[in-house]
């Protein structure tokens, strides 16, 4: 088994960096799946050929054969295209920086995947063969959406669903995983994974600062919504993404200049025996696949890296267990100043409550659904057009200052928002549900707990108001209330009598005690 070194990667990445800035390299990839056997017929597709002295790879462990070096997937690898002329220059800064090179061969326009050891040839293929000479593979699809209904569900306390939806696992605090890493390595992370003024509250991104003599700022986040998987896996990427996205600029994240990573972690979609509804599965793919282009276009993010895993699925007896198809995406960029970071809690009693975006009936696949053990129809889905111009709006206020606090809307929908967001500023909020931007009817349990997409709460200082308004004008901006100081959560129904009344100590003892003692 592989076994991971973070200190020596930490010293090649930093090699590289300087190198890559010194232009002594002309192309680079990682060794992953297959080691230097695919490392370096990938590049070497660009050329035509190479070839590849396998005993001139330092070994770990003595006695390797030529192709277990050639196929080894040892940790803290990379492979570099080095032109002759900097050799001696890279090699002189990798001695310097305590970083191990080797020169192990050179790119050709031969024709042939050539691997020598102690100069006898061990492998000598044509690159045609390897990267052409296979047919691909084709695999059935067959796309019929589920059959599901919205559920009929009992009355029951809304203080009381939204306690037990924020001991939800997906939900819940992970201060007791967040608090065993060390997120303060040389001091530059500026929004933490905790904040508020207990530093307890859920960030959502973070933020980091890497440069001392430089106010710019570096931001990531992510998004992951497996269970709409049940329902489509077009709308679960497509939520994935403007999650991350929504996440990414709560903080302050440039819109503008962000990139992303598309991790597929799935299950088998090839049909067999083993896999009777291979045909379905592989669908899911597609659409899938579909999504990440259509708003990976839409959004303007491009995708620089990625990773799929296609066969999680456990098999014990005749039983076999399929993970849900899940897409987790990964957002990384800039914010030109740190100092203007937003975190997501209330700041000051008399600031004013906005819902940005609409809350629409799309409960399919929701937290509040499954805490009944259903799955409903109604999956949310994405605009990218509106929300494009409110991540931008939200980014103008971000740069002025009208913000307070700014937090996404996920799990849990609007409810758990305003939880999180009073308790981890230690203040109330008073919210009238009539005042979302909602379809009539829409009752209030729906306008709580549904989780439309590309939604954000924000609080703003009462001065800012008619320059916050206008940034907004012609979207969906509603006012829905205002912060107080008394630490509890009060929220009015569309009806006008009160639906919720929790106090914050009781939200965040929910919230906190599932993992606790983890």
């Amino acid at each position: 088994m592989q076994i991971g070194d973070p200190i020596t990667q930490k010293r090649m990445f930093d090699f590289l960096l300087i190198a890559r800035d010194r232009g002594l390299y002309t192309a680079i990839t990682d060794n992953g799946a297959g080691g230097l056997s695919s490392s370096v017929g990938e590049m070497a597709e660009d050329t035509g050929g190479f070839e590849l002295h396998l005993d001139r790879a330092p070994l770990k462990y003595p006695g390797l054969q030529p192709w277990e070096i050639l196929i080894s997937e040892a940790q803290e690898r990379m492979t570099l295209a080095v032109p002759p002329d900097q050799l001696d220059a890279f090699m002189t800064l990798s001695r310097e920086m305590g970083v191990e090179s080797t020169d192990l061969g050179c790119f050709t326009d031969s024709g042939y995947y050539h691997c020598l050891y102690q100069g006898q040839t061990v492998t000598w293929l044509p690159m045609s063969f390897l990267h052409d000479g296979v047919p691909q593979l084709r695999i059935p699809a067959r796309w019929v959406p589920p059959q599901s209904t919205e559920p009929v569900l009992p009355d029951m306390e809304c203080g009381e669903i939204l306690k037990r939806l924020l001991g939800r696992l997906n939900i819940c605090s992970k201060e007791s995983v967040v608090r065993r890493y060390d997120h303060e390595v040389q001091a530059g992370t500026v929004v933490k994974p905790l904040t508020g003024v207990h530093n307890d509250g859920p960030s959502d991104a973070a933020v980091i600062r890497p440069l001392a003599d430089s106010f710019a700022g570096v931001v990531t986040s992510h998004g992951i919504c497996p269970r709409y998987s049940d329902l489509d896996t077009y709308h679960m990427t497509a939520n994935a993404i403007d999650e991350a996205l929504r996440n990414y600029v709560a903080v302050g994240g440039n819109i503008e200049h962000v990139a992303g990573l598309d991790n597929f972690c799935w299950c088998d979609p090839v049909m067999s025996d083993r896999t009777p509804d291979g045909e379905y599965k592989a669908a899911q793919l597609v659409r899938s696949n579909q999504a990440l282009y259509d708003y990976c276009l839409a959004f303007g993010v491009p995708l620089i890296s990625g990773k799929d895993s296609m066969k999680n699925d456990y098999q014990i007896g005749e039983t076999k267990i399929s993970i849900p198809p899940t897409l987790l995406f990964s957002v990384i960029g800039k914010i030109d100043d740190v100092r203007l970071a937003t975190t997501m809690d209330a700041k000051k009693s008399g600031d004013l409550v906005y819902l940005l975006g609409r809350t629409e009936d799309e409960l399919g696949g929701s937290e509040y659904y499954a805490l009944h053990d259903e799955l409903g129809a109604n999956v949310p889905k994405v605009d990218a057009g509106s929300a494009m111009a409110r991540y931008r709006s939200v980014n103008v206020a971000q740069g002025q200052g009208l913000l307070a606090s700014c937090h996404d809307l996920s799990d849990g929908g609007l409810a758990v928002a305003l939880a999180e967001t009073a308790f981890a500023g230690g203040l109330g909020l008073d919210i009238v549900l009539d005042q979302l931007d909602a379809p009539d009817p829409l009752n209030d349990e729906k306008r709580l707990f549904s989780e439309s997409a590309s939604r954000l709460l924000v609080t703003v200082p009462v001065e800012q108001r008619q320059t916050f308004e206008r940034l907004f004008a012609g979207q969906s901006c509603r006012c829905i209330g205002v912060v107080s100081a008394a630490p509890v959560l009060n929220i009015t129904g569309v009806d006008g009598s009160p639906v919720l009344e929790a106090a914050i100590d009781d939200l965040k003892s929910a919230w906190q005690a599932t993992l606790k003692e983890l």
